[in-house]
């Protein structure tokens, strides 16, 4: 046999066996999604091998989903291709003994987990501090909120210059707090089954009870301006925005300690802020919208399927999403960020954030992914560490079940366990 012929027939043979195993992959995994469980639901799941670009298994991958909190998946995307190491905390202008600050959007300050002072020490060594916190072009909700969780913990409003997380904490241990303080004579004694008035800084709270309640603030100008009041006695006005660029940027914390942090916890509002303060990065006028329609025009105009984004967090029902999209952008992600960089921001199956009672690897963590989850509906994209140490990109999506979550992740977890143990 000419060498010729033999390289044909090992090619041949190659092709042969990568069909069979694909057969064998497609046929395993399709018995586990096409049970009567999956009746009267929609799945869509999508496996892709980064290393080789072979899709591993496909089922309903190009449909639209509603995909909760994945969405945050495409905001971390954005916050990375436009933030730097460090997180812009405001722009600034300094004349003589006045300071004018203006929010970039950032989170952090004096937020009751990152508690960053950057803002408060520089203001303290001016004797007139001009504020600017007008420029922010989105509403304090995005489209499609659920108007009755304005006093859920999950759903503060969205501002500019954001203080205490924009939410008052209240605790209850040895006798009534509140951060900020300020706010606690706006605490009143009830049973009352919301944590605050529709639409005024009036707080609900049983002291009888020792639960620690975080309540979003109603953010105007009156009540900014009493929180500056508060740690800066005198010293703060309220300035309207020009739309003059300020000159000079001031940084706070390092940006991966909030995108963990985000995506840990599943945080709303870091989310919806991390794409304001993107949007800084473009103009002084603060659009979490414009920042959205940029990034899918340029960073992600490649994606086969654009997706309806219009929020940071996936808190909307109108978010619509494929699998591909979030495969594609969570392979942009494997190839732009070290490895291990990319899996200490993510949850780890069995172990840290919305995953840690999930998808346990037994010896070693096999899965590092993004949950979303919202009324009868619940979707998973990521990385999948097989046994052999190959690393998969996947996003499973369910929407319109009726059964009950915890089902769905079990059996969701049967195709992520064997995907690990044979692939």
């Amino acid at each position: 046999m000419t060498l010729y012929r033999k390289s044909l027939v090992l090619i041949v043979l190659m092709f042969s066996l990568y069909g069979c195993r694909s057969s064998y992959i497609s046929k395993n995994i399709t018995k586990k999604i096409e049970t009567s469980f999956y009746d009267n639901q929609f799945t869509g799941l999508l496996v892709y091998n980064p290393a080789t670009k072979d899709t591993v298994f496909k089922h309903n991958a190009d449909r639209y989903f509603t995909p909760a909190s994945n969405t945050k998946i495409f905001t971390l995307y954005t916050a990375l291709q436009f933030l730097p190491k460090d997180l812009p905390a405001f722009k600034y202008h300094i004349e003589q003994d006045t300071i004018t600050i203006e929010g970039t959007g950032n989170p952090a300050f004096l937020h009751p987990f990152f508690n960053d002072s950057t803002a408060l020490k520089m203001a303290s060594h001016y004797q007139k501090v001009n504020l600017i916190c007008d420029n922010l072009l989105d509403d304090k909700f995005g489209p499609g909120w659920a108007w009755e969780d304005y006093d859920t913990y999950f759903s503060p409003e969205r501002t500019s210059f954001p203080m205490y997380g924009n939410v008052l904490t209240i605790t209850n241990q040895d006798s009534l707090q509140s951060t900020p303080s300020v706010l606690k004579n706006h605490i009143i004694d009830s049973i009352a089954k919301k944590y605050r008035s529709y639409n005024k800084n009036t707080f609900f709270y049983n002291l009888k009870e020792k639960d620690t309640v975080e309540v979003p603030m109603v953010i105007d100008t009156t009540l900014i301006s009493k929180l500056w009041n508060d740690i800066l006695p005198g010293k703060v006005s309220i300035s309207n925005f020009s739309g003059k660029p300020l000159e000079h940027t001031a940084y706070s914390i390092p940006s991966d300690t909030l995108y963990k942090r985000m995506l840990l916890v599943s945080d709303n509002f870091l989310a919806e802020q991390m794409l304001i303060m993107a949007s800084s990065t473009l103009s002084d006028t603060l659009s979490s919208k414009r920042m959205r329609d940029y990034v899918l025009d340029n960073q992600l105009k490649d994606l086969k399927q654009k997706p309806r984004w219009v929020d940071g967090s996936g808190l909307s029902r109108y978010n619509l999403f494929t699998p591909t999209s979030f495969v594609q952008v969570l392979e942009k992600l494997y190839h732009d960020i070290p490895q291990e960089r990319l899996f200490n921001l993510f949850p780890v199956g069995g172990e840290s954030g919305t995953l840690k009672k999930y998808y346990s690897g037994g010896d070693k963590p096999y899965i590092h992914a993004k949950s979303g989850t919202v009324g009868n509906n619940y979707s998973l994209s990521g990385y999948l560490v097989t046994n052999s140490g190959k690393t998969l990109i996947f996003s499973f999506m369910n929407n319109h079940y009726r059964k009950p979550t915890d089902e769905v992740k079990k059996h969701m977890q049967l195709v992520f366990e064997w995907l690990r143990d044979n692939y």
